[in-house]
């Protein structure tokens, strides 16, 4: 299974950044790629969402629902695909101060198989997910250093 990391560090505080991340309704508002996404069920720390992506270069849309846990005290999140387009999504985000600022490390393991088509596709298609989750990281980071 592919695993796609991702690191910024962002100039803004870590509670900030932390509150910016766990405020998914928002998503839509300042991620490009994200057309919608419904809260379907929170409880305490787990939230339940239906996500509905697009991915512009082939004019297409990525459905899936996911659940989120916070683990406030660790400034962790920890997700997972419970239904939707990909064969398998999970991952963590981790946040923490540093430097005077946060670093935010995303890892994301997931399997997305398309009948049969081979490698270079498999290649394309872990290319559009470690731009989609660099460019989720960089929304998160101007968000947070536009509210400094």
């Amino acid at each position: 299974m592919p695993t796609v990391t991702s690191s910024v560090w962002i100039n803004a505080p870590l509670e900030r950044v932390y509150a910016i991340a766990k405020d998914n309704r928002s998503f839509p508002e300042f991620m490009k790629d994200l057309e919608s996404l419904t809260v379907v069920e929170e409880d305490g720390s787990r939230v339940v969402s239906d996500y509905v992506g697009t991915i512009s270069a082939f004019g297409m849309k990525v459905r899936w629902k996911q659940e989120d846990v916070w683990d406030d005290a660790q400034h962790l999140c920890t997700f997972r695909q419970i239904e939707g387009d990909y064969d398998q999504m999970d991952g963590t985000w981790k946040f923490a101060e540093l430097n005077g600022g946060t670093q935010f490390d995303s890892v994301l393991d997931y399997e997305y198989r398309v009948p049969g088509l081979g490698n270079l596709v498999n290649k394309v298609v872990f290319g559009l997910v470690k731009q989609n989750v660099d460019a989720i990281l960089e929304a998160i980071k101007a968000r947070a250093e536009a509210a400094s």
